[in-house]
């Protein structure tokens, strides 16, 4: 393995929807892309492993997976590229961020990435309000000098959709797809599935902004507001507030952790 390759390592954020990869090496983090997790929750190991490239040095991993089948995965990436594979764990401290939560564990190790990911995305660091929507939408707070606030959790717009259609018959009866009318993510709909995709839009946009200018109001200044997440460009135009997507947060985390 050539010198260049060892340097060259594969970034991997494995997801409830997808699992998303980059290459990081010393000239910074390469384009990310993606593949889907199956309806049951199947990691695509088989697709990942043929989409790599040879002489990669070393593998760094967050999971939100189910342990089982990304303990296949891990084996299967350490097995092929005969490599170490290294999952990343909330600690107390790692890469100039300190853990807002009272036991560190319980920070789910994706939002650790995106965090410390935050920190790292200029040379000169900046309060900032990490929002990411994937299944569950997640708001943290990240301080100037590197203190994590805290944060919430709540279900992504396609959650909230879901768990309608799921659990009220009225609703689901009278929400069938149908013709999409002009004012289509303006917040008044004309038809109930638009009502309910809208709604479910508008109430992500408004927590951001709120917790946004909670943020201001705690901690004062003008925290950067970074979006992430397969759900991130549909809200940023709701935004009452300077929003910018950031898609590979997390694996910008991760290269940050060597």
């Amino acid at each position: 393995m050539s010198e260049k390759s060892r340097q060259r390592r594969l970034l991997l954020d494995v997801g409830n929807s997808r699992v998303k990869w980059a290459f990081a090496s010393e000239g910074g983090v390469g384009r990310q892309r993606s593949l889907p997790v199956s309806a049951a929750g199947e990691l695509p190991i088989a697709a990942l492993l043929a989409a790599l490239p040879k002489g990669i040095g070393a593998v760094r991993l967050v999971s939100v997976g189910r342990p089982a089948r990304t303990r296949a995965l891990e084996r299967a990436l350490a097995q092929v590229l005969d490599v170490e594979v290294r999952r990343l764990r909330t600690t107390v401290e790692a890469a100039g961020v300190r853990c807002g939560y009272r036991e560190p564990w319980r920070l789910g190790a994706d939002r650790w990435a995106a965090v410390i990911g935050a920190r790292h995305l200029h040379a000169s660091p900046r309060a900032a309000c990490i929002v990411d929507i994937g299944t569950a939408m997640t708001i943290d707070f990240l301080s100037r000098d590197g203190r994590h606030g805290g944060g919430v959790i709540v279900p992504a717009p396609a959650l909230m959709v879901e768990a309608l259609l799921r659990d009220t018959q009225g609703i689901r009866r009278r929400a069938a797809p149908g013709r999409r009318g002009p004012g289509r993510g303006s917040l008044f709909a004309r038809s109930t599935r638009e009502a309910i995709e809208q709604g479910s839009q508008h109430a992500a946009a408004a927590l951001i902004e709120r917790a946004w200018r909670a943020a201001r109001a705690r901690y004062g200044g003008r925290p950067r507001l970074l979006l992430t997440g397969g759900g991130a460009a549909r809200l940023l135009p709701l935004l009452d507030a300077p929003g910018e997507i950031v898609p590979d947060l997390v694996l910008r985390g991760l290269a940050a952790l060597d």
